[in-house]
């Protein structure tokens, strides 16, 4: 931990910031815009995402094996980007993300599955004019765990509009990327000391398996079960 941070991060929590918020009784994956026009390093709007990939396709697993919701997001404009407003003309590289663009398609790497939700945005959050909410709703879903990119911008967006929705908010620390490290620490920061809980990977996957015992069908404990014994549960 930085210096700056520590000391931050120190006086904060004597302020009475920076306290945990936990989880809830039931866990949503949200997959914010790991598309291929943010995962192509070649591309104006991507960077190098690969850890963060793998670790959200750990966490994809182990939710498919829970039976837990997971929805993942990816922007697309008209061809005339006029549903992008202000943003695009803001950042004009947004262009590149038109309906129908390979750009905008999940990283297949995280490909989705049938019956799993995508949700197409034309700004920030995953929440600003689309269902999502109604369809976190629907499924029981009190908490949101976040992966994605980038973590200054959709990231932080989506976790500060899941707090306001009333769910419980996990960022992946090692989950979520940025271009740029400075912008991606101080986001993280910054989250975890107002909107949410920021956390590894290892440690959503230990909340999974401890919801195990108590909160899964018969039908989903016996795979998490099976898939946590085969060696893929979480690391010391």
């Amino acid at each position: 931990m930085a210096e700056w941070e520590r000391d931050t991060r120190a006086d904060y929590e004597s302020k009475g910031f920076a306290v945990s918020s936990g989880f809830g009784k039931k866990p949503a994956l949200l997959v914010v815009d790991f598309i291929v026009g943010f995962t192509d390093p070649t591309s104006p709007l991507g960077g190098d995402f690969d850890a963060e990939v793998a670790v959200t396709a750990q966490l994809q697993t182990a939710f498919r094996k829970s039976g837990l919701p997971i929805v993942y997001t990816t922007v697309e404009y008209k061809e005339d980007l006029s549903d992008g407003g202000v943003f695009v003309k803001k950042v004009p590289s947004l262009g590149i993300l038109r309906k129908g663009s390979p750009n905008c398609v999940v990283d297949a790497r995280l490909k989705p599955l049938p019956g799993e939700l995508v949700v197409s945005k034309n700004y920030a959050s995953a929440f600003f004019g689309t269902d999502l909410d109604s369809y976190l709703r629907s499924q029981g879903v009190d908490t949101l765990v976040i992966t994605g990119a980038t973590t200054s911008g959709c990231v932080r967006a989506s976790a500060v509009d899941s707090l306001q929705y009333a769910y419980y908010t996990i960022v992946v620390s090692d989950g979520v990327g940025d271009r740029a490290q400075g912008p991606h620490e101080a986001n993280l920061f910054d989250i975890d000391a107002k909107y949410g809980d920021v956390i590894d990977g290892n440690a959503v996957l230990t909340y999974l398996r401890g919801l195990a015992t108590s909160g899964f069908s018969d039908a989903a404990r016996t795979e998490f079960e099976t898939w946590w014994n085969a060696g893929h549960k979480a690391q010391a």
